[in-house]
């Protein structure tokens, strides 16, 4: 079986393609350009040398600015929050990617993430479930594939620990065993997403007036990009006591504050839905839901609402951001998610608009 490996260079790629070669797989690796300075390419060369193997090196920095860099910073000019690595998994990895790599005769598209894939035997679907690591688990990141997309993915690494994996490299003698963990967010190097966002798009954020939740007028901001819910530092004015962003208007460019408890819902909607355990949502589902990546998972019951999904949590959740994911579990096992459209205040009637 041939098996196209996606390869950073570091130690997850790596491992993962000498466990498929020691496994019998014909193995060649594929990396990604996908924006200027990005650093890729060279360590995966030299991983690939190492292992043997041939390398595709693959320009998608057209494709990639499309489809993830331009709808992250549109993201933030409508106040949302947004996280990348969803849409590049799904558009990029497993989309452009996962299609040039059947298109050099390979079968499968492994990656280096900390996730474990099955099918279920009575539904006949491709299910993911967390990895094995529950502190590197990956699998909020991949709620949005399709069933076609997780039939043609390979995730050697699901049943290892991060510092198993490292060892596996060690004993191979593989140069990247010792290597620093990857950035959040690839293309933003110094993690100033306001300075990045408005040099890509080449605009800035209009200033506007904080508000509290009742709409009286507390004070200025810099522009919406600079904000996310939940937020507390970097306001840039002194209120006289902990304040807080618990909603962000785009419509009106406000950035909205609150105290400490004002922060905290028991309710949210999602739209942008996506079913892996299940075809569709169609009576009310009990859950465990992440909020973030980091998020640890809280029990709920999901209510379907037309494109929507109502999500009532069983205790309340901090900062709950519209653009951020929010991903259901059974267990292990990932039913689906979408993105969030509601915040403290409600549904963000402007984002239902953008579907």
């Amino acid at each position: 079986m041939k098996v196209a490996v996606g390869m950073s260079g570091g130690v997850d790629s790596s491992t993962a393609a000498a466990l498929l070669q020691e496994n019998g797989h014909e193995v060649i690796g594929v990396t990604i350009v996908t924006h200027e300075g990005g650093s890729a390419e060279t360590a995966a060369l030299e991983a690939a040398e190492q292992l043997r193997i041939p390398l595709h090196v693959l320009d998608f920095r057209t494709v990639f600015k499309q489809e993830v860099i331009n709808s992250f910073a549109e993201s933030y000019y409508r106040g949302e929050t947004p996280n990348p690595c969803v849409l590049c998994n799904r558009k990029i990895k497993f989309g452009e990617l996962l299609k040039q790599s059947r298109a050099l005769g390979a079968d499968y598209l492994a990656t280096g993430h900390y996730v474990r894939k099955m099918v279920d035997e009575t539904s006949g679907r491709w299910l993911i479930r967390t990895g094995l690591d529950t502190k590197k688990d990956q699998s909020y990141v991949l709620y949005s594939l399709s069933q076609e997309q997780i039939a043609h993915a390979l995730f050697p690494l699901g049943d290892y620990t991060k510092e198993q994996v490292r060892d596996l490299a060690r004993d191979r003698k593989l140069t990247a065993a010792d290597s620093s963990e990857s950035q959040e967010i690839c293309f933003i190097p110094d993690n100033n997403y306001a300075e990045y966002i408005r040099a890509a798009m080449g605009k800035d954020s209009e200033p506007g007036d904080f508000t509290d939740l009742s709409g009286r007028i507390i004070g200025r901001h810099r522009g919406l990009i600079h904000y996310t819910v939940g937020q507390r530092k970097g306001l840039g004015t002194a209120f006289g006591k902990p304040m807080f962003v618990a909603s962000i208007d785009p419509v009106g460019n406000r950035v909205i504050l609150g105290e400490g408890n004002d922060v905290f819902t028991d309710v949210l909607w999602a739209t942008g839905l996506n079913w892996i355990a299940l075809e569709r949502l169609s009576a009310p589902l009990k859950v465990q839901a992440k909020i973030r990546y980091k998020a640890n998972p809280a029990a709920a019951v999901l209510y379907p609402e037309n494109n929507l999904v109502r999500v009532e949590f069983e205790t309340p959740q901090r900062a709950v951001t519209p653009g951020q994911s929010v991903v259901f579990y059974d267990g292990p096992t990932v039913q689906g998610g979408g993105v969030i459209v509601s915040d403290k205040c409600g549904i963000r009637q402007d984002l239902l608009k953008t579907e």
